[in-house]
C-alpha cells in the first residue's frame, strides 16, 4: 500500500493510504473457492439435500458480503447512505416475498 502526504491549511500532514491490488486478488481468489465448495457440494450427490440448501444459501451470503464490501466499495468511509437505501430495500423485498407466499399458501 502506498501512502500519500497532504498539507491541510493548518499545517498540518494527512497520510492517505491507497489500496493496493492485493485485496482485490485475495477477494477474488476466496470467491471462487467459495463457488467451487457450492458446486462440489452439490456435485458430490451423497449429501442431504437440507445440508447442501443451508451450505449454498451461507456461501451466497458470504459471497454477497464480499462483493458488496470490496467490490462495490461499500466497505469505505462516506458510504453509509448507499447502505442504508440497500439495507431498506432488501427489508422491502423481503417482505413482499414473504406475503407473497403467505397470500398463495394460507388464503
Amino acid at each position: 500500500m502506498t501512502t500519500e502526504q497532504h498539507s491541510q491549511g493548518d499545517g498540518v500532514k494527512h497520510r492517505h493510504r491507497h489500496e493496493g491490488p492485493q485485496r482485490h486478488i485475495v477477494v477474488f481468489i476466496f470467491s471462487i473457492v467459495l463457488t467451487l465448495i457450492a458446486f462440489a457440494a452439490v456435485a458430490a450427490g451423497g449429501i442431504n439435500p437440507t445440508f447442501a440448501v443451508v451450505l449454498l444459501l451461507v456461501m451466497a451470503v458470504l459471497q454477497v458480503i464480499l462483493q458488496m464490501g470490496f467490490w462495490m466499495h461499500l466497505k469505505d468511509k462516506g458510504h453509509l447512505l448507499p447502505i442504508i437505501f440497500m439495507l431498506g430495500g432488501f427489508f422491502i423485498a423481503g417482505t413482499c416475498i414473504v406475503m407473497a407466499l403467505y397470500w398463495v399458501w394460507w388464503d
